[in-house]
């Protein structure tokens, strides 16, 4: 499969829960001093929380599921989270669901050419609305680096 017939392709859904004990333990392990993560009863998740969705998910979650990559060449090329109000509380439930959004190329000036997957996650809440989006860029690079 190529990277260009990826384009719009939908992994499955998965469902996270946000616990109250994974919401203090992330501020804690982010160092976070916010009394609201820490002492609440029913604390709103630290915006970055959402990357802890990884536990939930699958390898059918995954919308470039069947591909194979050389992790050599592969970079993190950025993450950006979006929430659509207040962030979910502890107790919420969550239903998340990944697609490929954009697939393009471009010319690296030490390691050829670069190929770019963005792929967004959407994060509904129990009656189906989107809260929260989570983008990551994943660049995959035609050959190493030359020097200099």
């Amino acid at each position: 499969m190529s990277d260009d017939s990826l384009e719009g392709r939908q992994g499955e859904p998965f469902t996270m829960r946000v616990e109250l004990g994974k919401v203090r333990e992330f501020a804690r392990a982010t160092k976070s001093k916010n009394p609201e993560y820490l002492e609440s009863d029913e604390p709103v998740m630290p915006v970055t929380f959402l990357q802890t969705s990884a536990f939930w998910q699958t390898p059918a979650s995954s919308p470039t599921r069947g591909m194979t990559r050389d992790m050599s060449r592969v970079l993190h090329g950025g993450q950006e989270f979006v929430f659509h109000g207040e962030p979910p509380r502890a107790g919420a439930v969550l239903t998340g669901q990944t697609r490929v959004d954009k697939v393009y190329t471009k010319q690296g000036s030490r390691g050829g050419a670069m190929n770019f997957t963005e792929m967004v996650t959407e994060y509904r809440d129990e009656t189906g609305k989107v809260v929260a989006e989570s983008r990551t860029i994943s660049i995959v690079t035609e050959r190493a680096p030359s020097g200099g």
